[in-house]
């Protein structure tokens, strides 16, 4: 296992816009495939980065800070985005992310059902879960059957990501960021972003509920996806795309 950075591109690094990708826990950058190929299409150069503790990346430190300071790299010379997605755990690192960006640029963040606050009973629950599931992988045939809207392609990328992390990092992630809340990073957002937070429905275990999103704060809005689940991208591919500025043929 290393630290050095690692990440998977779509699209071409000459293209005039860019987006930043960043998952969730016990996933990888490859789990954005679905969502990258389509922002690609639509003129995009797509960098989706794999977080300490993921895809074989040790660290000693997960701090939600820390994850943040680990995408500097991402940042050098100036590097702005156009477009930034967090889901899950890559939403409060998304957020964290947010004083790194240039104030050249209107930036557009998308969080899809990102994990902003959790009861002490609640974070013991999804750790003790994830632990399960590092445990005793289930097959992409596992996660289909489960969740009839998962392609085969997606069922194998959730495969991946889980195979490719330890309990340690689990157990550390949980351990380092104690109380788990981070509402309080929607405080500090610059003019030049506005953000948009997708949360899944209550009913289909999303992890995030609106009162978790200040109603005060400029330039940010929230609202439920009906009848899905946690896992947006995988779900629901037109609901995120139909939150990001595309430019249009003129007429």
């Amino acid at each position: 296992m290393h630290t050095s950075i690692s990440a998977s591109q779509w699209g071409s690094p000459t293209a005039s816009r860019r987006a930043l990708l960043i998952h969730g826990l016990t996933m990888s950058s490859h789990s954005w495939e679905g969502i990258a190929q389509l922002l690609a299409v639509e003129g995009f150069f797509v960098v989706a980065p794999n977080l300490l503790g993921h895809a074989w990346r040790r660290g000693t430190d997960y701090r939600m800070s820390t994850l943040a300071e680990d995408l500097r790299p991402y940042f050098v010379m100036g590097t702005s985005y156009d477009l930034i997605i967090g889901h899950s755990l890559g939403g409060p690192v998304a957020l964290s992310l947010l004083p790194f960006l240039p104030n050249t640029k209107e930036t557009t963040v998308i969080l899809l059902d990102p994990a902003l606050a959790l009861t002490k009973e609640l974070a013991d629950m999804y750790e003790n879960w994830f632990l399960e599931e590092i445990a005793d992988v289930r097959t992409a045939d596992d996660h289909m059957s489960e969740n009839p809207a998962w392609s085969r392609g997606d069922s194998v990328l959730r495969v991946l990501g889980v195979s490719m992390c330890d309990r340690t990092v689990v157990e550390r992630i949980f351990e380092h960021n104690r109380p788990w809340s981070f509402s309080g990073l929607f405080k500090s957002i610059p003019p030049h972003v506005k953000i948009t937070v997708l949360a899944s429905d209550p009913a289909f275990g999303a992890v995030c509920h609106l009162e978790h999103v200040p109603c005060d704060v400029a330039r940010v809005r929230a609202k439920v996806c009906v009848g899905i689940g946690h896992w947006i991208q995988y779900e629901n591919l037109d609901m995120i795309m139909n939150e990001v500025p595309l430019r249009r043929a003129k007429l």
